[in-house]
């Protein structure tokens, strides 16, 4: 049996005649925002500021940075500038993290002491190596 396969299934669906919904969603957006400009502003601000909120959500609506949404190019720009950055060349060496050891007092002090008698010993083992009686 043969089944219809679909085709372009990366392309959105277009809603209003060439609109796709993100598209209508971004005019009715846009159309909002003058709608309330047009209540706040006298007439020569609302004019001013009406070409400024058009070009904005026009933008976001149609134009379409190396293939992607205007939004999702604004929002990769947002992360690479806060994200840090990896540079494969500027490799940071792992440092092993030393542990800080504190010494503890054990109370007693061991006094060490070397008398004349202990260095006759040692130089009589030393001289016979090892074979004194």
């Amino acid at each position: 049996m043969l089944f219809n396969i679909p085709q372009f299934i990366d392309k959105e669906d277009k809603i209003v005649g060439p609109l796709t919904a993100k598209q209508l969603g971004w005019m009715f957006g846009g159309g909002t925002t003058l709608l309330v400009l047009w209540n706040i502003l006298d007439m020569s601000a609302f004019i001013v500021a009406s070409v400024f909120v058009a070009a904005i959500f026009g933008a976001l609506a149609f134009y379409r940075p190396n293939g992607q949404p205007l939004i999702a190019f604004i929002f990769s720009a947002m992360r690479f500038l806060f994200r840090p950055k990896m540079y494969l060349w500027k490799r940071i060496p792992e440092t092993a993290k030393m542990k800080r050891t504190v010494k503890k007092d054990r109370g007693k002090k061991i006094e060490k002491s070397f008398s004349e008698k202990n260095a006759q010993e040692i130089s009589k083992i030393l001289d016979t190596q090892g074979r004194h009686n």
